[in-house]
């Protein structure tokens, strides 16, 4: 995916240290949104807004690693690179687990932080582009009807025509027919498409 300017979030409770990496996030032309407190950040932010959120992990009253926890508890999986004033492996090892783009040490490498960023983002641009994949897909999913979903199962089964109509007590006709309306109101050309879109519908209802 091309790499593009996007929101930043960036939060620090060092005044100094605030300004000078939103100076260098604005240069590159990313849409920064600087907070001092993640309260503050909390209160500003909306559920589903894009981009990503670059967190220095000591911070007074809610730490990073605690608003990455609450962040993910909330079901916001805004992409976290993490920033960290001592290098403590252990702490970067539980950062990563729990889904951080990278734990980068201070004072951090201009380059090393840019390309932390742009990673962290072109993970949010395809993980909204899944989402909205899915939202399709079960739109579409949710056009057939009772009948449709029993055929579509089998056909995703791997069953034949002729061994669907024997399972649903129908003719083997009718199947053919409704197949074709499914391959149609799901908007692909092939059964391999169709097992395909089972397969992201089934991945998005177990998120």
């Amino acid at each position: 995916m091309k790499d593009r300017p996007g929101i930043v979030f960036l939060l620090d409770d060092e005044p100094a240290m605030l300004k000078a990496l939103e100076r260098l996030l604005r240069a590159e032309g990313f849409d920064v949104r600087p907070f001092a407190r993640a309260r503050d950040f909390l209160e500003t932010y909306r559920p589903g807004e894009g981009g990503c959120l670059v967190l220095d992990v000591s911070m007074p009253e809610v730490d990073g690693m605690e608003l990455q926890r609450q962040l993910a508890q909330a079901g916001i999986s805004l992409p976290v690179v993490f920033l960290t004033g001592r290098g403590d492996i252990p702490m970067s090892v539980r950062a990563m687990k729990a889904g951080a783009i990278d734990f980068l040490t201070k004072p951090v490498n201009d380059s090393d932080l840019l390309r932390a960023v742009r990673a962290a983002l072109r993970g949010a641009d395809e993980r909204q582009a899944t989402i909205a994949e899915a939202a399709d897909l079960g739109a579409r999913f949710l056009r057939l009807t009772p009948r449709e979903r029993e055929v579509m199962e089998g056909v995703v089964a791997g069953k034949l025509n002729k061994q669907i109509a024997a399972d649903l007590g129908t003719g083997e006709q009718n199947v053919k027919v409704h197949r074709g309306r499914v391959m149609r109101k799901m908007g692909v050309q092939s059964v391999a498409d169709l097992v395909r879109a089972a397969q992201k519908l089934a991945a998005a209802r177990g998120r």
